[in-house]
């Protein structure tokens, strides 16, 4: 597959590594195990695509809501993680940036994702996004409480807020949006993931686990991208023009 058929950015909901590990008569903390796994094959493909974003759904706002013995182990899975690949992805040059609200994660964990990023601020080859306690709502809500508050302190005024402005108040404004949405599992919800940023991708959904999901899987995902014509609100007919 040609570059030019490739998306820039690619954002994924990985859905379904309760229901891998329950097949298998597993606890759920090793479905998550497996989900990382995945994680490091779809890293590691994107990146020799020369995929220049590729943005991963970790941690929703509302996850906090399930069993407290399973956020325990994911946030155990999700230090562990960053203190063992961090090296590794500096070495093999990718920017690290997280998105969503740090305020719940322990102390700890905020020191590691803030030297994580740092460590990797200057590299130039494939952005590797991790949403953590985000939600596409919260981000929506603290864009406009941002632009609120620049127009409460005369900074902006309410008519000069155009969809550009709103924009560059959302996560990751600086990075393309996505092109390509996959969503492993079967479930076919955007499940409050980016819901400004998602509006003209085009939307995958396999009935594959998380887990099983791998380079076989993502090229699948790639040929029905490559098949689909973007047309932006246009016609067939504008864009061979």
């Amino acid at each position: 597959m040609t570059t030019s058929l490739l998306p820039r950015h690619i954002a994924i909901i990985m859905d379904g590594n309760g229901r891998w590990a329950k097949k298998r008569f597993l606890p759920r903390v090793a479905g998550h195990r497996a989900g990382v796994a995945a994680v490091h094959k779809i890293v590691k493909y994107c990146a020799t695509k020369q995929i220049e974003v590729l943005s991963l759904f970790a941690f929703s706002s509302e996850n906090w809501q399930r069993p407290q013995d399973e956020v325990h182990h994911l946030m155990e899975l999700f230090l562990s993680n960053l203190e063992n690949e961090a090296s590794t992805l500096n070495e093999n040059n990718l920017r690290l940036r997280f998105i969503g609200d740090r305020t719940k994660f322990h102390d700890k964990l905020r020191e590691k994702i803030n030297a994580a990023e740092q460590l990797m601020s200057q590299n130039t080859g494939m952005v590797l996004v991790i949403a953590a306690d985000y939600g596409g709502q919260w981000d929506i809500l603290q864009a406009t409480r941002r632009l609120a508050n620049e127009v409460a302190s005369g900074l902006l005024k309410s008519e000069d807020i155009s969809e550009a402005c709103f924009k560059n108040k959302l996560s990751f404004s600086d990075l393309p949006d996505p092109d390509l949405f996959i969503r492993t599992s079967g479930e076919v919800r955007i499940s409050n993931f980016m819901l400004w940023q998602l509006a003209y991708s085009e939307l995958y959904f396999t009935q594959t686990l998380w887990p099983d999901f791998d380079e076989e899987a993502m090229e699948k995902a790639l040929l029905h991208y490559s098949n689909r014509e973007r047309r932006y609100g246009l016609c067939s007919e504008q864009l061979s023009d």
